[in-house]
């Protein structure tokens, strides 16, 4: 590797550079231009270190950021990952990252540009969450180019880790805000019917994730055993998948609450289309998925929040009042935009579902497992409610639902240790 001082006249005057002569890998000639001599000194020291390690990339081998994210996804995909996977991916290529740093090289990407796209995420509006996930799906990008030789380095695996600061506010997860208290529940369950009824049972007293719920089938449940087994789920589109992770798969035992609405709801139950005809001619159709859609079908998760989920909770009377941006009642309004009255004369405010989405039934389910037996709960250990949950760690579910379960006495516990100590 050879520097050269190059000289030069433009407009009459006279311009200089250093050069730096040297042959990659390949055995390619190559030059790099700098302004200083310091400059071109410090970069064949590490260009020396790449070309002896195998990593060096030449700046003309080197590919855009927009072009090394079209070879990302199409590696996604090779590998067989989920649809929906591959949808959010391609959304923060688009969104985010080919917008800001499309048109740079991936040479041109150091720890500094890193964090100075960050910055702009965050200027432009995108919350913390938002901007921690781009981050890490660019340096997913940029570790795909490593593997294809265009990129020498991954500024952004290079950078300190830092703990978030918002992770010291965050609220646990609380009874009667995130999760249905067991009366709340209890009001919900009996304002079920039919297919509402055998659904929100089975939610709320087997925590199973909504997309394990689309994915059931009958051939899953076993009613004379009392269980239930989950082996598939289905994602946003309706497209049937495997579960979430390998500790997804699971057996979990039904109370009979559940068995028995099942049963009921077994009789009424859409059956799909087979696609094959009887003698007579008419279409066969089949009980295939425990909660489908009319035509038997995969059920839309969009749907059963819509028109099932949040409308129960209406009419069991599980509702907020609905505000306005400046925080006042919104009240209720007749066809002719004149407000409402109840039976006082007093306007009606307008209500809405308290809790959101389905989740909030898998946060209940949990804390029924951890409650004590003479509140109602199930009293199970930690490793158990971790195994029925599906979740893929103990200590995701310690981290997620530790404070839920009961402690011992304190108190009970400290003046044990006392006498103990004092020997009294």
């Amino acid at each position: 590797m050879a520097i050269r001082q190059r000289t030069w006249t433009w407009k009459g005057k006279e311009k200089n550079a250093w050069v730096v002569d040297y042959f990659d890998a390949k055995g390619k000639r190559r030059l790099k231009t700098f302004r200083t001599k310091r400059e071109a000194d410090d970069w064949r020291s590490s260009a020396k270190v790449e070309l002896k390690r195998g990593t060096h990339v030449a700046d003309r081998d080197s590919i855009t950021v927009e072009k090394a994210g079209q070879n990302w996804i199409s590696t996604c995909k090779a590998n067989g990952l989920e649809p929906t996977t591959i949808e959010l991916y391609e959304l923060y290529l688009r969104k985010h990252i080919n917008p800001r740093i499309g048109s740079k090289r991936l040479n041109e990407l150091t720890v500094p540009a890193v964090r100075a796209f960050q910055d702009l995420l965050l200027a432009d509006g995108r919350s913390q969450s938002l901007t921690g996930k781009v981050i890490t799906q660019l340096g997913s990008l940029i570790a795909d180019a490593q593997e294809r030789g265009h990129a020498t380095h991954n500024p952004v695996r290079e950078r300190k880790r830092r703990k978030k600061p918002a992770d010291r506010h965050k609220r646990q997860l609380t009874i009667g805000v995130d999760i249905p208290t067991p009366a709340e529940i209890r009001t919900i369950l009996g304002a079920a019917t039919g297919y509402r009824r055998a659904f929100f049972v089975t939610v709320a007293l087997t925590g199973l994730r909504a997309s394990e719920l689309r994915g059931l089938r009958w051939q899953d449940v076993d009613l004379t055993k009392a269980t239930l087994t989950v082996s598939q789920r289905a994602d946003k589109n309706g497209d049937i998948g495997s579960p979430k992770a390998a500790s997804s798969r699971r057996t979990i035992p039904l109370p009979p609450m559940v068995v028995n609405a099942l049963k009921e709801w077994k009789d009424a139950c859409p059956r799909r289309d087979t696609g094959k005809k009887d003698a007579a001619g008419n279409p066969i159709k089949e009980l295939h998925y425990v909660f489908p859609n009319i035509k038997g079908g995969v059920e839309s998760l969009r749907n059963i929040l819509q028109h099932q989920w949040r409308p129960l909770q209406v009419s069991a009377g599980v509702s907020v009042p609905v505000r306005d941006d400046a925080g006042n009642l919104v009240m209720a309004l007749d066809d002719d935009g004149q407000p409402l009255l109840d039976g006082n004369g007093m306007p009606i405010p307008v209500v809405a579902a308290k809790y959101r989405g389905l989740h909030a039934l898998r946060h209940f389910f949990c804390s029924w497992c951890a409650a004590r037996k003479e509140d109602g709960g199930l009293a199970l250990p930690l490793k158990t409610v971790q195994v029925r949950m599906g979740h893929s760690t103990l200590a995701m579910t310690a981290d997620r639902y530790g404070h839920l379960f009961p402690s011992t006495d304190d108190a009970e516990v400290l003046a044990a240790g006392e006498r103990a100590l004092m020997g009294v």
